[in-house]
């Protein structure tokens, strides 16, 4: 009795050891006690196509694969996904890298962790009544931009044709619709390749009566959507932003893949009466042409092009977006990209 009660004690302290074990897991590596660990998404606007890869994650349950439990959080005109995260309010946000860089320079602990568009989807758009063929033409026109930092990659455009925005034309606020374009307030419209050009043909205007302006054509494109991280969280997450981001990259991939799905995934979260699906769809189309360029392998979507960061960064330093120069050692980082493509 006294050897068989023996072995029974050694085999309940086996058994506690391998529980206790399991219960002292590593949060970094994806799971909390065998939970799933949350991570909240804050979006650049409202649910949309311009973010499907994300949804179409949620959706296939790739973000739950990686052991996380991420909330995507819409966005609004009154939502700055910097100040979201770098509050706490989120982990990771969605924004403009002109956007990104003047809250790094006032100081919010936040870095760039994976470039999600690689081209810029801005475009200035115009009747060809209005005889504008190139930049030079822009001289005595009135020309629209949403302004609130979305009018940089226009001024750097202005600059290169040595056109002054206060003597050589005229630079206005324009609205978040097209109307003033279609009412022919506007000579060049603002629009971007996802949304706004597509509403001009949507309210049927041909293509074929329309002068576009493209600023990555010019060389005045700054980069867009990139995913940003609150570095104190990255800290001590940096396998958790690994694995939110490599479960993105397949979100991505196969909202590309299929636009069809992707777009019924995004309409589930889309605020019902906000916009068509085949609005939606389109916006997919031209949404997968700044993630994946012509000549682009998708296995690489989300790595930051350091040539094109500096270009954004050069920019946003000339036309006073940021005060300093910024320190692109600081801005960004290649590191979770690194980690998440390391599977």
């Amino acid at each position: 009795m006294k050897g068989k009660f023996g072995k029974l004690v050694v085999l309940m302290v086996m058994v506690a050891a391998i529980i206790l074990a399991g219960c002292g897991s590593d949060s970094s590596s994806g799971e909390s006690n065998g939970e799933l660990v949350p991570v909240k998404l804050q979006l650049k606007w409202v649910p949309q196509a311009q973010f499907a890869g994300y949804f179409v994650a949620l959706e296939n349950g790739y973000f739950e694969d990686e052991g996380l439990d991420v909330t995507i959080v819409p966005g609004g005109p009154d939502i700055v996904p910097e100040q979201q995260v770098a509050n706490g309010a989120a982990e990771i946000g969605i924004g403009w890298v002109a956007s990104l860089l003047p809250h790094q320079e006032q100081g919010l602990p936040l870095v760039e962790i994976a470039q999600i568009y690689q081209k810029s989807g801005l475009l200035l758009v115009s009747k060809k009544d209005a005889g504008i063929n190139s930049p030079a033409d822009l001289v005595d026109k009135n020309v629209g931009n949403w302004m609130g930092g979305n009018e940089f990659e226009i001024l750097a455009l202005f600059d290169k044709y040595g056109l002054d925005q206060n003597k050589d034309l005229s630079f206005v606020k324009q609205g978040f619709t097209m109307d003033q374009f279609l009412a022919g307030e506007i000579d060049a419209a603002s629009a971007m390749t996802y949304n706004e050009y597509h509403v001009v043909l949507e309210q049927g205007v041909p293509e074929s009566d329309l002068s576009v302006i493209d600023m990555n054509d010019e060389g005045v494109a700054m980069l867009e959507d990139n995913l940003f991280a609150n570095e104190e969280w990255l800290e001590d997450n940096k396998e958790v932003a690994a694995k939110f981001i490599r479960a993105s990259i397949k979100g991505w991939q196969k909202a590309i893949e299929e636009p069809e799905a992707a777009v019924d995934a995004v309409m589930k979260e889309a605020e019902e009466g906000s916009s068509t699906r085949e609005h939606q769809l389109t916006m997919m189309e031209e949404v997968a042409k700044l993630v994946v360029p012509e000549g682009f392998d998708s296995k690489n979507i989300g790595k930051i092009d350091d040539e094109m960061f500096k270009q954004t960064a050069d920019i946003a330093h000339k036309f006073g977006v940021i005060k300093e120069p910024a320190n692109l050692d600081e801005a960004y980082t290649h590191e979770i990209m690194e980690m998440a493509l390391e599977e």
